[in-house]
């Protein structure tokens, strides 16, 4: 089961305070464990919401809305993709997340078999090239 942790941004990471070293090092300790038990798939931290912009879609129409954006609490400020066996294990290592205050949210990925009969064998190709074109751009980024 693949799963997305999202980490909630607070005020310090709104205001662009960066982590000390003791936090760093903690965090740093933890993705290392994850990766070792073969559940880190991805993860990053992300800027403050005054270096986002917001795109919003009503019919055909498009606006950009500049951050920041209010309410921190409601504002995502990094993330990790884990492949997990269960929610429960998603949530035992979320409440091994080093630091001490936060919020972390879980949310499932959909899985082929979610989408039934709509998602055809020539869909599905469709969608494995793409799968495989993500991870060549990965790994050239990676070189870069």
């Amino acid at each position: 089961m693949k799963v997305m942790v999202f980490v909630k941004a607070s005020k310090e990471s709104e205001a662009g305070i960066m982590p000390d070293e003791e936090i760093l090092t903690a965090m740093g300790r933890y993705n290392e464990e994850l990766v070792n038990a073969g559940g880190l798939l991805d993860g990053d931290g992300l800027r403050p919401s005054s270096a986002g912009v917001r795109i919003r879609f009503s019919g055909t129409d498009r606006s950009v809305v500049d951050g920041p954006f209010a309410e921190a609490k409601e504002l995502v400020a990094g993330y990790w993709v884990w492949n997990v066996d269960s929610m429960e294990q998603a949530i035992d290592w979320a409440r091994k997340c080093p630091g001490e205050d936060g919020e972390l949210e879980i949310r499932p990925f959909f899985e082929p078999d979610d989408f039934g009969e709509a998602l055809t064998p020539e869909l599905r190709e469709a969608e494995a090239k793409v799968s495989r074109k993500e991870a060549e751009n990965r790994a050239r980024l990676k070189t870069q």
